[in-house]
């Protein structure tokens, strides 16, 4: 990997400030990253599924673009 002197001064700061080596920091961020993405998928799976019944439990909520009312977006 290839850092500017400043983004290596970032990494290695940051490496210290949660008392690690930089080549453990390093691979922490790399699983750490696997898992927040592994999260949001999950995530926007869950949301997708309850998207219809939050719609109909709050019909307010919805955004008039999206309303099969036949009204029209401002």
């Amino acid at each position: 990997m290839t850092f500017t002197d400043e983004e290596m001064e970032g990494v290695r700061a940051a490496a210290s400030a949660e008392g690690k080596s930089l080549k453990q920091y390093m691979h922490d961020l790399g699983v750490r990253e696997m898992h927040r993405k592994r999260f949001v998928a999950g995530a926007t799976s869950w949301a997708d599924k309850l998207h219809a019944e939050f719609d109909e439990a709050f019909p307010d909520e919805v955004p008039p673009s999206q309303r099969g009312d036949g009204v029209a977006a401002a």
